[in-house]
Order: C-alpha cells, then sequence, then structure tokens
C-alpha cells in the first residue's frame, strides 16, 4: 500500500516518525510542503476526512504569531487558506495511507500496524 508522510524536513516530530518508519522497514514518499508546497484540494481532502481543526497547528510559532484578526473567526475556509499560505501551520506529520487513511501527528502506537 502506497504511503507518502508530508511535512518540514527539519521537524523534531517528522524526524521520529521517518526514523520510526525506517526501523520498521516501512517504504513510504516524502513530501516536504514547506519546500514544496501543498495542493489545496489535498488540503481540502484532508480536512473533509479528518477536520480542519485538526490539520491546523495552532500550538505552533507561526500561527501563535499571526495578528489577532486573522486567528479571530476561523472556519474550515480562513483555516485552509492560512495553511496553503504557510504550510508550516499544517500540524506534521501527515501519514497519507494507500489514498484512503490519514494519520495526522505521530503516535507510535497508530503507526505500529503499518507495514
Amino acid at each position: 500500500m502506497p504511503m507518502t508522510i508530508y511535512g518540514i524536513k527539519n521537524c523534531d516530530t517528522m524526524k521520529k516518525a521517518r526514523a520510526f518508519l525506517d526501523k520498521k522497514g516501512v517504504s513510504y514518499s516524502f513530501h516536504d510542503y514547506k519546500a514544496s508546497g501543498i495542493e489545496r484540494t489535498r488540503l481540502e481532502g484532508w480536512a473533509k476526512k479528518v477536520g480542519w481543526e485538526t490539520l491546523l497547528n495552532r500550538a505552533g510559532t507561526t500561527f501563535r504569531k499571526l495578528p489577532e484578526k486573522d486567528k479571530e473567526d476561523l472556519n474550515e475556509k480562513k483555516a485552509i487558506g492560512l495553511m496553503l499560505e504557510q504550510p508550516s501551520m499544517i500540524k506534521r506529520p501527515v501519514l497519507e495511507v494507500g489514498g484512503s487513511t490519514i494519520l495526522v501527528g505521530f503516535r507510535p502506537e497508530d503507526y505500529a500496524g503499518l507495514k
């Protein structure tokens, strides 16, 4: 089953997730959305599956540094726009498994069954 892990190369959580997959011998491709961007349709598809609230990294520096007006009245459309403008606001990692399963964030127990 093809897997793609999306994130930022130098993110500590990304490094943990990739090391976990590497140690298990799981084959995956890596998409650095800070370097390569992310397509609106993909981001919208993730939001439909897991919710935009799950995808938006409110704890990160990029989000916290936003002007208050940008943080107010957040909805799916506004959040997706912010994430497209600044992909570092997307929670990391996002793992697509076979085009149907989306895992957001890294928890070893969620990755344990991957092959």
